[in-house]
This record gives structure tokens, C-alpha cells and sequence, in this order.
């Protein structure tokens, strides 16, 4: 059968790179600086030589060549553009073929390939969870599912995240962050240091191939080809298909996906409001983490298609996005930095001067935009190291431990790395629990790094960007060798969710402005309504009103007290007086150890009727949580109901004449 000849037509500028045209024609658009003739090369299935298709010299608009070639509906086929003798990858390809297998160049020229046709999207739709109702998880495409005890049928692709959605939904994920998970090359030669001729020459005797020997980049923050995704990371041949089910797995089970992108200064900011929007319009991606010195964060935030859009940035810069007292309809932008983490590291140490710190870390909310808290993160170390270790242990990067950060505000608990002493262990898993409550209890965005809810470690490595193996694929024995804090955390998430007074949508004013005799956040601490600020204080009790938020049911919720001891040894904390009719129960309490975890609660005690608490102090054991919530009082003789953390509050009866608050409260 004789092939149909490819015809040439002039085209259109846009879209950049191959798109469909009318009449079953193709359109390619390229912007090539040069005056020497350009075109497309086409590599067709069956040809050895590829097809060279020359721009029309007089369709250029800028510096945009573009033209439209008839005879390719249904072939299959490859492309490049050239200028000159010089062949050039398009940065617009919606796939890149050269880099199929992950660690291994298949071909030294990279090649733009398009998708197979229409994706059926069906009913998808994009979940827009509130900020304020976002649980944030952070995992690596590759390292989620890798490891064989990941039981993933398709290990280390965006297919093995979708067969672990059920964990995630378990879990109380409401939003997937990807680290950089577009077409970049993994491979890469490392630039020797500037030496004298005679260090050089000693460093090639003592390994002749270094020059040549390739370094992996395992994390990918690096130039890329953005418009496509990694194809190493599809258990398919067509990595934009799977990639659009994950997407789509993912919303059917309320589940956002937020993806990082790491834009170096040499990229134009107009290509970076392309890639933007081509991932919400071509994938449907729910939202992004910018990563750059020159991101136009302004300009993404006001571009009026991604107002539904979630934006991540080191430092949001909302003075140059709303007018001054404007709120936004959807609050979609949030800061992304670090002084979450060095505050609560330093407080859950137990360093000194860090409790008025850690309250604002707690309390932090700003109007305009969200804040996205976290303990750990991808740099850095994981929750378990940050409990293991004092210092880094990045040997095994070929580095001599040069590299990742000296200031990890951590803390062995007596021992540096592994140990078998049972009291170093017991006070390390309260580290953990004590390090995810303050998470979870803060009025920001929390977002978990995968692994750290069930204790995973890098062995100490704080910058692991090179490791492609055990070091950063997770090990979900793990799940089930820390079974109690994975539920633990599993709980504490759940108890987030279901009380809206500890996730509010605007930041707390420690004002009475309902006028029901107590404000919305309060501090205490050895007495009530009074925070001992001095600078060798450890201590903090916070207390959230539940009559400043409402259930599904439009009931007040529950209101909470969270005494925070970080000093090492016992503490007294005084207790603020509830409405008549209401008791403090207490809900969890993180020295507690080897206590299975109820469903609905965070521990047994409050199902235990003995646990409650009558009096107007207690004392909390060294390096401990206490969160304390308010129940129905029930009538004397009448044995106490077991409640969960679902339970909600029912406002206490006013008495004729009198304030629904014990004489004394504020």
C-alpha cells in the first residue's frame, strides 16, 4: 500500500509545539532563534532516514515558525526541530521518548512524541478542598512504591500511587504533592572542581573514568521538559494516559494532586504561565508548589483561569496581589518556608525563649492567604532521624558528608542512631507523637511527608537526592512494626477533621467578640488565663472555644484544652472553668504507652469513665501532650458514656439571671 505524501502548509503560531488542525492536519510551532533554515524532522515507523519539513520562510510571527503538514492522521511518528546542523528537542513535546527506563539514556537525542488521542475524562471534578480543611501528604513518585514491600503490582509509578489511594483515603489525605514528577533526566556528568594541573591529573589516576561516570539525580529539581510527564515513571508506554487516571483516581476519591515545579532563572517567566496552565487545562492538576528565584508568583495568582487554583511559593507576596483589606472568595495561595519547622523543632527539644514562638507558629492564619505547615520535608531530616540523630550522616552521597544542612535543630534522645535501650525508644516514639501533634493542632495547612507516619528512616542522611534505593524507598514493614503510632497518627488527623474549632478558616482574634464569656483562643498555664512567658518556660495550654466554630450539624463543637509540656520533667497546668453542665475529659495523652487506639478516639481514656477530670489542675508528665475536651456533664450516679473524638458539644442551659460561665472565668 502506497503511504499518503506528506504536503506542507503555512500554519499557525499557536499552540506552541504539535497540535491538531483542520482537515485532519498537524500543526507545529517552534521558537527558534536563527537565521540559517529550520524545520521539523519527522521520524516515521518504517523509515531509517527521518522527513525534513522546512518552515515556510515567509510564516514566521516573531520568532515563532510554524507550518501544517497534511498526510500524517494515524501515522505513527516522532519529531525534532532543527536549526541548522543543530537538532533541538521541543520543549512543548506533550511526551519525550529517549528516556524510557529510569537511570539508563535509551538514546543520546531526545525525541517529542505526541498522545495516542482524546482522554475521557468523564464526570472528573476538582475537589477545591478549603485550605484550612487540607491534609498535605509529600511523596516522591518513585520512592512511594519502589521497594517491594510496597505490594504495589506496578512499584515506583503514578500506577502504583493509584493502587495505594485507598491507603491514603484511610489515612485522611486530602491532597497528593508530587515531587518534580515531569520529563527531566536523572543522569547527569558532575562538574569536576576547578584544580591545578597536577591535582587533576592525580584525581584522573586514582579514577580514570570520573570524568565520565554519570550522577544520578534521584529528587529531579532540575530543568526539565515541563509540558511532559516523566516517563520513567509510567508503568506504560503512555505516561500522559496514566498520569490523567491518576488524576482522575485521585478526584473520584476527593483527593487533590499537587504538583512541584522547580524553575531555574534562565527559564522566561511567560514559559512558566504556559506550563501552568497547560498542566489545569491538559491534566487537571488541582494545584502547584513554585519553586525558583524569578516564578512570576504575582502574575499566576492574578491570571483570572487560576483563581480556582492552589499556589505554593516560598513567600507569597499578596501585596502585590489584593488591594489592602481585600478577601479572597477562595483563598488558593499559601506561603511554603521553613519557620514552622525550626520554631516547633527547637520548642519540642525543649530549647529555651521558644514558647511565645511556637504559639504564633500555632496560631498563624493570615487572611489573605494559607500557611502550609510542616515538621519535615523532603530536604532535611525525616521525623524519625529528627529523634535519632544529632548530627547528618550523608556518607554514602560521595560527598564526605560536605553536603545537606549542619542546623537540623535535633535531638537523639540519648543515643545517635539505632539502639536497643527500651527507654531511648519509648521517649522517641513520644517525640514523634508529641512532633505530629503540634502539626495537626496548629490553624495552618499541614502537610506530612510519606513514610513519616509510620516512623520510615533515611539513616541519618538529611539530603539523600542521590539515593536510589533503600535509603529513600519506603519500607512499609515499617506500617506494620509501628502499627500504634501509624494509628496514632491515623487518629490524631481524624480528630483534625472532625472539629472544626481546630482548623478555622480565619485567624483566631483571642477575643470574646460572640460575647459568650470566653474568647475564641486563650493561653494558661500554672494559673488559668495567665501564660508564664519567661525565657526557661517549656510550658503552654491552649484552649479553643468551640462556640467560634460549627459542625456539620450546625452545633457549637466541642471546645479543647492542649497542654503543651516540652521541659523534661513533670509540670502543673491550671484548668479554665467550663460552662455548668460541661466536663473536661481527657482525649489523649502521648506519655501513655503500649494503649491500643479505639475507633473515634485517640486513646481509651475517655472511655474508661475514670479518666475525666474534676479538678481545676493536673500534672502532666516531662515531654508530653495532653489534649483535654469538653463533654456533657452527666448526672451523678450515672456511669460516664464512651465518646470518641466525633462526639460534639451541647452547649450548657443558661440559668435566669446568670452567665453560662462558672464565676472566676473570664
Amino acid at each position: 500500500m502506497t503511504e499518503r505524501p506528506i504536503r506542507t502548509y503555512p500554519g499557525v503560531p499557536y499552540p506552541m509545539g504539535v497540535s491538531a488542525a483542520a482537515d485532519g492536519k498537524v500543526n507545529f510551532a517552534a521558537a527558534l532563534h536563527t537565521k540559517d533554515e529550520c524545520g521539523v524532522l519527522l521520524y516515521l515507523k518504517g523509515r531509517s532516514a527521518p522527513v525534513r519539513l522546512p518552515f515556510y520562510r515567509g510564516k514566521k510571527v516573531g520568532n515563532i515558525y510554524c507550518l501544517q503538514a497534511e498526510g500524517l492522521a494515524g501515522r505513527e511518528f516522532r519529531y525534532n526541530f532543527y536549526a541548522g546542523d543543530e537538532i533541538l528537542t521541543d520543549p512543548y513535546a506533550a511526551v519525550i521518548h529517549g528516556n524510557e527506563k529510569w537511570g539508563k539514556r535509551v538514546d543520546p537525542v531526545l525525541e517529542g512524541g505526541v498522545c495516542a488521542g482524546e482522554y475521557d475524562w468523564g464526570e472528573d471534578r476538582a475537589p477545591m478542598t478549603p485550605l484550612s480543611e487540607t491534609i498535605l501528604y509529600l511523596l516522591h513518585v518513585r520512592g512511594f512504591t519502589r521497594h517491594a514491600s510496597s505490594g504495589a503490582e506496578h512499584r515506583g509509578t503514578f500506577a502504583g500511587i493509584r493502587e495505594k489511594i485507598p491507603y491514603l483515603k484511610e489515612l485522611g489525605i486530602t491532597a497528593v504533592e508530587l515531587m518534580p514528577a515531569y520529563e527531566f533526566l536523572e543522569l547527569e556528568t558532575p562538574k569536576l572542581p576547578e584544580s591545578g594541573m597536577e591535582e587533576l591529573k592525580k584525581h584522573c589516576m586514582e579514577d580514570p573514568d570520573a570524568v565520565q561516570k554519570p550522577r544520578l539525580n534521584y529528587w529531579g529539581y532540575k530543568e526539565g521538559y515541563y509540558f511532559a510527564p516523566k516517563f520513567s515513571y509510567a508503568a506504560s508506554d503512555r505516561p500522559a494516559e496514566e498520569f490523567k487516571d491518576l488524576v482522575k483516581a485521585l478526584h473520584a476519591e476527593g483527593i487533590e494532586l499537587i504538583m512541584q515545579f522547580y524553575f531555574p532563572p534562565k527559564i522566561k517567566q511567560a514559559h512558566i504561565l504556559e506550563v501552568i496552565r497547560h498542566w489545569v487545562l491538559e491534566y487537571h492538576v488541582d494545584g502547584f508548589h513554585l519553586m525558583g528565584v524569578r516564578v512570576p508568583v504575582a502574575l499566576l495568582a492574578t491570571e483570572p483561569m487560576l483563581g480556582n487554583t492552589k499556589l505554593f511559593y516560598e513567600n507569597m507576596p499578596c501585596g502585590e496581589i489584593y488591594e489592602s483589606g481585600e478577601t479572597p472568595v477562595y483563598k488558593n495561595l499559601a506561603s511554603y518556608n521553613d519557620s514552622f519547622l525550626y520554631v516547633m523543632r527547637a520548642f519540642l527539644k525543649g530549647d529555651e525563649n521558644m514558647v511565645s514562638p511556637a504559639l504564633a507558629c500555632l496560631k498563624r492564619n493570615p487572611r489573605q492567604e494559607g500557611v502550609i505547615n510542616y515538621i519535615a520535608n523532603y530536604s532535611g531530616f525525616s521525623l524519625a532521624d529528627l529523634v535519632s540523630y544529632d548530627g547528618k550522616h550523608n556518607e554514602e552521597n560521595g560527598e564526605d558528608n560536605r553536603d545537606g544542612s549542619d542546623d537540623n535543630a535535633s535531638w537523639n534522645c540519648g543515643a545517635e542512631g539505632k539502639t536497643r535501650k527500651k527507654s531511648i525508644l519509648q521517649l522517641r516514639k513520644r517525640q514523634m507523637k508529641n512532633a505530629m501533634l503540634l502539626l495537626l493542632t496548629a490553624q495552618g495547612t499541614p502537610m506530612i511527608v510519606s513514610g513519616d507516619e509510620f516512623g520510615f528512616s533515611h539513616g541519618g542522611n538529611n539530603n539523600p537526592y542521590c539515593q536510589d534505593n533503600s535509603v529513600n524507598w519506603l519500607n512499609w514493614k515499617l506500617l506494620e512494626e509501628n502499627r500504634d503510632f501509624a494509628e496514632f497518627v491515623r487518629a490524631a488527623i481524624r480528630m483534625r477533621k472532625e472539629h472544626p474549632v481546630l482548623h478555622q478558616q480565619e485567624e483566631l482574634t483571642m477575643l470574646d467578640y460572640l460575647s459568650c464569656g470566653c474568647p475564641d483562643l486563650s493561653y494558661h498555664g500554672k494559673d488559668a488565663w495567665r501564660l508564664d512567658m519567661d525565657r526557661y518556660c517549656r510550658t503552654a495550654g491552649v484552649m479553643y472555644c468551640g462556640s467560634y466554630a460549627k459542625t456539620g450539624r450546625k452545633e457549637n463543637d466541642c471546645s479543647f484544652y492542649i497542654a503543651y509540656n516540652m521541659h523534661w520533667e513533670e509540670q502543673e497546668f491550671a484548668l479554665p472553668v467550663l460552662p455548668e453542665g460541661e466536663r473536661w475529659d481527657l482525649l489523649c495523652d502521648t506519655f501513655e504507652e503500649n494503649r491500643d487506639v479505639p475507633e473515634g478516639s485517640l486513646s481509651d481514656a475517655a472511655a474508661a469513665g475514670t479518666d475525666h477530670t474534676d479538678d481545676r489542675r493536673m500534672r502532666i508528665p516531662g515531654r508530653c501532650i495532653r489534649v483535654l475536651i469538653s463533654r456533657p456533664a452527666e448526672p451523678e450516679g450515672q456511669e460516664s458514656l464512651k465518646a470518641g473524638v466525633s462526639a460534639r458539644r451541647k452547649p450548657g442551659k443558661k440559668k435566669a439571671g446568670k452567665e453560662n460561665i462558672e464565676k472566676g472565668q473570664k
